[in-house]
């Protein structure tokens, strides 16, 4: 059975409420050829299951492993880069940038188990979220999560083009456990995870990740190096 998340609710129930009523509309008798109506009607009832298709929430069995850094989300890895981190650790970090294509499951999770220590949101534009600028401009929201060894990893959900709302649940403090479900963006967005430089990386690039299975990085506290 096909499990709607909670942020599709009203927007299903809107949704289909239109459509339904367009529909009634063809129905009823608007002048138009047939094959138009047809393809109208056609159109909008894809339309309807793309909507709930969008907003499945399937659940997924999580194996915790502390010493595992595991997808915060579904998508395709575009970018593995070291890079300045200026908002939080204010120093050099391993990026992994995920692509959520509007095919993607867009519930985001956490990548380890820890105490968030710090969040913010950002306001910004709605460029491409593949656009090398967008974890910057866009609107975005940025999260650090502590490991109790001490570990620190940030990660960054990014609007994209079509995405106009994100939406992250837990407050600064919480306990929040790997795997399990942070956040929301709705319609095609980006996530961005920043690593200690000393991450053991297992993912490439073009590679399609899946939130809280596949595994994106190893990083050892640091007692055990």
């Amino acid at each position: 059975m096909l499990r709607i998340h909670k942020e599709g609710k009203i927007i299903i129930r809107n949704s289909l409420f239109i459509l339904l009523l367009l529909n009634l509309a063809l129905i009823g008798g608007v002048r138009m050829s047939k094959w138009v109506t047809t393809a109208l009607g056609i159109s909008s009832s894809l339309l309807g299951l793309w909507i709930l298709y969008f907003f499945r929430n399937p659940t997924r069995l999580i194996t915790k492993q502390e010493e595992l850094i595991l997808s915060p989300a579904d998508g395709k890895v575009v970018a593995i880069k070291q890079t300045y981190e200026d908002e939080y650790f204010k120093e050099e970090r391993i990026q992994i940038s995920i692509f959520m294509s509007p095919f993607n499951v867009h519930v985001n999770r956490s990548p380890i188990s820890g105490v968030l220590e710090y969040f913010k949101y950002h306001p910004g534009k709605y460029l491409v979220a593949f656009h090398p600028k967008s974890s910057t401009k866009n609107e975005r929201t940025t999260a650090v999560v502590k490991r109790i060894d001490g570990i620190e990893v940030l990660f960054r959900q990014i609007a994209g083009f079509v995405a106009r709302r994100i939406k992250f649940y837990p407050k600064v403090g919480d306990e929040v456990h790997q795997g399990d479900e942070v956040g929301f963006i709705k319609f095609g967005s980006r996530l961005d995870i920043f690593l200690p430089l000393n991450a053991d990386i297992q993912v490439n690039l073009k590679e399609h990740v899946r939130g809280g299975k596949s595994i994106i990085a190893k990083v050892a506290s640091e007692e055990e190096e």
